[in-house]
């Protein structure tokens, strides 16, 4: 059986044998292809890795290795993992890393045909993106203490995720170059490493200048930091620090840490355009996102909330 917990499969990680080394060296020559070709992000990368060598690892002493693996080998992987408590989006996830693999030996001739090609993914739960209220999004945007520095760059950090709808990763690598106040726009790397401008927005460009001019100098010293958002190190705060960030200033605003996380903050800019009649089209564009039903996904949750204030207030509801 596989460990439950993040934390329990950490620990087994640290304890692997290691890859058989055909296998690691093939791994390593489609990472390097893939980066080249699609520019993926660090992340993505390391998520593709940690999958191809764990089935490498199933497989070691099997004939071929993971690059010679058949249909029937995958899919007896993927069933093993399912017994396994692995979830369907981690397995969703596998199988999107087998493709690309097999797909990279298939163009690269090292393999005749493609392993994949038949297998199905599993079926995901449909979620829908959890978005604050209005009233809980004022709440939290104000509970930083925008009198010492540190308290202004996390008011600014908010404020300008909130306004531009950025992910977590994007919002802590924005460079001090991203953003134009003459303009009032920031140009955004998203995924793919593809570019978009997004507009500021009055109260987040308030907020920008503000840290700007008083904060950020003070964080810096004469040092030139590259970061647009530093901390007294100095250093871009990291995702986890970001994240760490949004629940205790949930805490001080009264929300439930439990039942917010960063990417609330995109989710809740999203939702809250399209209640105020934004244009579907529009807002797939300062997403970033590469397709518009990835964009739809938040028709849905507007219509819920919807639904919920009808139910709610209609004398009939």
């Amino acid at each position: 059986m596989s460990p439950h917990t993040p934390a329990e499969r950490r620990t087994q990680a640290m304890a692997l044998p290691p890859v058989p080394e055909a296998d690691a060296a093939a791994i390593a020559a489609f990472l390097d292809a893939i980066w080249a070709e699609s520019g993926l992000s660090r992340q993505t990368l390391d998520s593709y890795r940690r999958d191809l060598e764990g089935i490498a690892r199933w497989r070691e002493g099997r004939d071929g290795g993971l690059p010679m693996a058949d249909r029937a080998a995958l899919f007896d992987y993927l069933a093993w993992r399912s017994r396994s408590d692995y979830s369907p989006r981690s397995n969703a996830r596998l199988l999107s890393a087998l493709r690309a693999f097999f797909a990279h030996r298939v163009r690269s001739g090292a393999r005749g045909d493609d392993p994949t090609a038949l297998l199905d993914p599993p079926r995901l739960p449909r979620s829908l993106p959890k978005a604050l209220g209005e009233s809980q999004i004022d709440a939290l945007l104000g509970a930083p203490d925008a009198t010492t520095p540190l308290g202004l760059r996390d008011r600014a950090m908010f404020e300008l995720m909130y306004a531009c709808g950025l992910r977590v990763s994007e919002l802590v690598n924005l460079p001090a170059t991203a953003v134009n106040l003459r303009q009032g726009v920031l140009r955004v790397t998203g995924k793919g490493s593809k570019e978009r401008l997004v507009p500021l927005g009055e109260e987040a460009q308030h907020w920008l200048e503000r840290y700007l001019a008083d904060a950020r100098p003070q964080l810096a010293g004469k040092r030139a930091l590259a970061p647009l958002f530093i901390g007294a190190s100095g250093e871009a705060p990291t995702r986890q620090q970001f994240w760490q960030l949004v629940k205790r200033y949930a805490g001080a605003a009264g929300i439930d840490p439990a039942k917010i996380s960063p990417h609330g903050l995109r989710h809740s800019f999203a939702t809250h355009l399209l209640n105020h009649g934004a244009d579907l089209r529009a807002l797939q564009m300062l997403l970033g996102h590469s397709s518009l039903s990835t964009t739809q996904i938040y028709t849905l949750v507007a219509r819920e909330q919807l639904k919920h204030l009808h139910a709610k207030h209609h004398p009939r509801g």
